[in-house]
């Protein structure tokens, strides 16, 4: 019989967020497979966990994954952990789950931190839908296309973002988005743990100098698509903004069509025929 892949959370700040739970399946796996072992090996010595440690990363995972695989194959219990929250979110690892269980394996969640759920806890923003969306990317051109294809989406948008984009993210999500409200969620479970809140303009200016170390969460609001149509600019002054400011036509189309509910393909034509009217 093949052995058992354990998905375990680890905290993701505080160390007394660990579960009971995940230190003994840790304790009992043949093999811990972690994205740092420099920064896992830390976690296991502060709960007295000896377990055989191996890297388990975007750039070795082809590599590793068949080598953990051959571990579970041979009827041993493997767990996976990440640097830091639950692993395959926005973390190595899907591909591992994928690989076990068309193997047969075994997977077996081992619930604990999550960023993404514990800032939704606390932001005060809508929580009975959301997006997660990982991490933006890091050129502005692909980040604005990036909130372009989120500026409809249902419920509240779950973004992670590294602190030295934070600024430049926040400029994109104004210009793309608009004044919505928006949450920064800071150190999270730490010592300065903290909530910003505002709009993508002035949380800007809350932001402290310095830029701390990990990950941020950031929350954005959904759309109010009534109070836009009752009183925003109209369709054809949201299209030229759009335009003016460089969004390619689709994407002048989708954020007009996020913001007033009408049909994106007739959005998509008369903002068509403004560009047009522009290059002659």
């Amino acid at each position: 019989m093949p052995g058992t892949l354990y998905i375990v959370a680890t905290p993701i700040g505080n160390l007394e967020d660990m579960t009971f739970r995940a230190v003994r399946i840790l304790k009992e796996s043949a093999l811990i497979a972690a994205e740092d072992t420099r920064h896992s090996r830390k976690l296991l010595v502060h709960f007295g966990i000896t377990t055989p440690l191996t890297s388990y990363y975007d750039h070795n995972q082809a590599l590793k994954g068949e080598r953990i695989l051959a571990t579970l194959l041979e009827g041993r219990q493997v767990a996976l952990i990440s640097d830091a929250g639950t692993p395959c979110i926005s973390d190595p690892g899907y591909q591992l789950v994928r690989d076990a269980l068309s193997a047969g394996i075994t997977v077996v969640p081992i619930p604990g931190a999550c960023a993404a759920i514990a800032a939704l806890s606390a932001a005060g923003l809508p929580t009975n839908a959301f997006t997660f969306a990982g991490f933006p990317p890091n050129k502005e051109g692909k980040r604005r296309s990036f909130l372009v294809s989120l500026a409809s989406a249902q419920g509240t948008v779950v973004l992670y973002e590294a602190p030295h984009r934070l600024k430049a993210t926040l400029t994109d999500i104004a210009a793309v988005l608009g004044e919505r409200r928006v949450v920064v969620a800071r150190e999270l479970t730490k010592l300065h743990e903290e909530f910003l809140q505002g709009t993508a303009s002035t949380l800007q200016e809350q932001l402290p100098e310095d830029r701390e170390r990990g990950e941020l969460v950031i929350l954005i609001a959904a759309a109010d698509e009534d109070s836009q149509r009752l009183e925003g600019p109209s369709p054809e002054e949201q299209l030229r903004t759009a335009l003016a400011k460089g969004h390619s036509v689709k994407e002048t189309a989708a954020l007009v069509a996020a913001a007033t509910g009408l049909p994106r393909r007739e959005l998509y034509a008369q903002a068509l025929i403004m560009k047009n009217k522009e290059l002659v």
